[in-house]
Formats: structure tokens, sequence, C-alpha cells
């Protein structure tokens, strides 16, 4: 039964299942989908899609193209989006400095 138990979570474990992490991103705003609640941000040569949540789609076009925002998103796996959290940004002109998760500051 200890063996069974064992092979159990070492397996889920493994598949990534539940496992949501929470990751920093330093990157300038590369373009903003509001259509489709995404903004399109880079990474050491790559570029990605980040997923904005209900709460936070009002503000995200209010963020500065290219000026640089720390991002933080939750991961969820390898084959979806990340999902915001929060931003603060560092250089260019906004109206939302910070999203604290919940409101503009």
């Amino acid at each position: 039964m200890r063996i069974i138990l064992l092979v159990l979570i070492l397996t889920l474990g493994h598949s990534g299942i539940g496992l949501a992490a929470d990751k920093s991103y330093y990157s300038p705003v590369i373009h903003i989908d509001v259509e489709n609640h995404r903004i399109l941000i880079s990474e050491l040569g790559g570029v990605f899609y980040i997923d904005v949540p209900d709460i936070a789609r009002p503000h995200m076009d209010k963020l500065p193209i290219s000026g640089l925002v720390d991002f933080v998103v939750e991961v969820r796996g390898e084959n979806e989006m990340p999902v915001l959290k929060t931003w603060k940004v560092k250089s260019g002109e906004s109206t939302c400095m910070y999203f604290n998760g919940k409101e503009c500051k």
C-alpha cells in the first residue's frame, strides 16, 4: 500500500498537476491585445503573451508601449499562458503605475 501511494505522489509531482508558481518578468510592453485580453512581453530574446484576468482588463490599455514593467504572473503549465497578478511600471508614463491585483495606484 505504501509503495502504491509513493508511486502515485511521485507521478503527480512530475506531471505538474496542480503546480502553479509565481514568476516575475522585467520586460518592455511589446503589444497590448485588448480584444483577446493579453499582453505581449519578452524574456531572453523570446516573446510570449500573458493573460489578463477580468479585474485587470479595464486598466491594461494604460500600460506604456515600450515602457519597462515588472510583471508578476502565475505560471500554470507548459501549454497554458501565464496569468497576470500584478505590475509595476518602471519606465514610461501611465495613469496606472502599479496594479496590485485589485486596483490601480
